[in-house]
């Protein structure tokens, strides 16, 4: 059974005259185009506008003003594919006209099951969840108008004992109470959001597992300013049974939950493979996997640096998928990147991929700094220069020159990036710092 679509009107109330050539339809039309409804209208506007859906054409409200002591304009619509059109965002309440008790509401097409008393608020509710809704029916339904509260409707009258004053009044209370049903969700909904983001930094920056070892661990993140939550970045740093401490920092390509998923996935199975015995090419290999079969898109990819640090602390193994080259700076020298020439792809691009692992002297005393690349991209002063690897060197450099180490040396170095930059980086910044002895001492 479909639904009629007669011809649009708009009804005034009695000694209101309608304007000259005035329609309905412009407006109407904007609407439809959008898709969507929109946010009901702020009732300090050019007056109050109720929508009244009902079978009846002679349906009619009693005359009513607003505060401002105008006098309220209102729609009248036999079903609710006029409703639909009518629904404009001037509108500030929606009447639903019931009717009797056993009829059905005739507004809807029957369901399988025979006739559905509140089929049409349902309709309605779905059609403007952001409109304040009140249903009229007849004292006699009353038990039916108490139901339509509990799905939803603001409020319910007796049309036989509708008078101005008492509509007025019910107007006012279901527009401020859905004002205030909306803030009450936006509320929760931003609650929730803060709770899910707490998980995803509690699985994407855990606290590292360095028990027994004499390194000095610091971190830092900062999200890009498109985003007030975390993204793809990740890291973390623990040491095994044998003494070695191995480190990684990783990126996921793109930027959302899916993404900062992937991320804490991708970081938990490498602290479990990591502690199974595997490293270099195996680990990255299985993690490869891991990543082909969680992704959303075949198209997203990360990029990862691990590295393992030798039970005396002078020595280290480096892996690279596709990420930047950690930076070291031993005592008494500048600091310098390591070669990473012989790096492998980023996980997910290439099947069957492998990725040479290179060791490299530490020394006695040294640095190692970890990043992403949102640390090196961004822009020096007003052109389009960006910071790159070598400048991000020079200015770490000067900043041990300064005397500047762990924590203190991190935050140096984001915020001079920020500065150089004019403002928040557009990527995720994540950055780890191992140390051992004091360098330049």
């Amino acid at each position: 059974m479909s639904v009629p679509i007669p011809r649009q009107r708009t009804a005034v109330l009695p000694h209101e005259a309608a304007p000259a050539g005035s329609t309905r339809d412009d407006a109407a039309g904007t609407a439809e185009a959008a898709g969507t409804a929109a946010e009901p209208a702020d009732t300090g506007g050019p007056g109050l506008t109720l929508l009244l859906i009902g079978e009846d054409p002679t349906s009619s409200v009693p005359e009513m003003r607003d505060r401002d002591g105008r006098r309220a304009r209102v729609r009248t619509a036999r079903n609710l594919t006029e409703a639909e059109r009518l629904l404009t965002d001037d509108v500030h309440c929606i009447l639903l006209d019931l009717a009797p008790a056993g009829a059905g509401d005739g507004l809807v097409p029957e369901a399988d099951g025979g006739p559905d008393e509140l089929g049409a608020l349902r309709a309605v509710l779905r059609m403007a969840p952001a409109h304040a809704v009140l249903v009229l029916t007849a004292e006699a339904d009353a038990e039916r108008g108490a139901e339509a509260v509990r799905v939803g409707a603001q409020d319910y009258l007796f049309r036989d004992e509708l008078d101005a004053s008492v509509l007025s009044r019910a107007v006012r209370y279901a527009v401020e109470r859905k004002r205030a049903d909306l803030a009450q969700r936006q509320l929760t909904e931003s609650r929730m959001l803060a709770q899910e983001n707490r998980r995803l930094e509690r699985g994407l920056l855990p606290t590292p597992l360095l028990d027994g070892s004499d390194l000095r661990f610091a971190a830092r993140y900062r999200p890009g300013r498109s985003r007030a939550l975390l993204g793809g970045d990740f890291y973390d740093t623990v040491r095994t049974p044998d003494g070695t401490v191995h480190a990684m920092i990783g990126d996921v390509s793109g930027h959302g939950p899916d993404e900062a998923a992937l991320g804490v996935e991708l970081r938990i199975a490498w602290r479990a493979l990591t502690f199974a015995g595997l490293c270099g090419d195996a680990l990255l290999s299985t993690l490869q996997k891991v990543l082909e079969n969680e992704r959303a898109d075949d198209e997203i990819f990360a990029t990862l640096c691990l590295v393992d640090i030798a039970p005396d602390g002078r020595h280290a193994g480096v892996c690279l998928a596709g990420h930047p080259a950690p930076l070291l700076a031993r005592s008494g020298g500048a600091p310098r990147l390591l070669p990473y020439e012989e790096g492998g792809p980023a996980l997910g691009l290439l099947p069957g991929a492998r990725w040479p692992r290179r060791q490299f002297v530490l020394g006695g005393s040294w640095s190692l700094m970890m990043y992403t690349d949102g640390l090196i991209e961004g822009r020096i002063g007003e052109g389009r220069e960006r910071l790159g690897q070598e400048g991000m060197a020079e200015l770490v450099g000067r900043q041990l020159a300064a005397g500047l180490r762990g924590e203190e040396l991190l935050d140096a170095a984001v915020t001079e990036v920020r500065d150089l930059n004019g403002g928040e980086l557009t990527d995720d910044v994540a950055v780890l710092l191992l140390d051992r002895g004091r360098v330049g001492g």
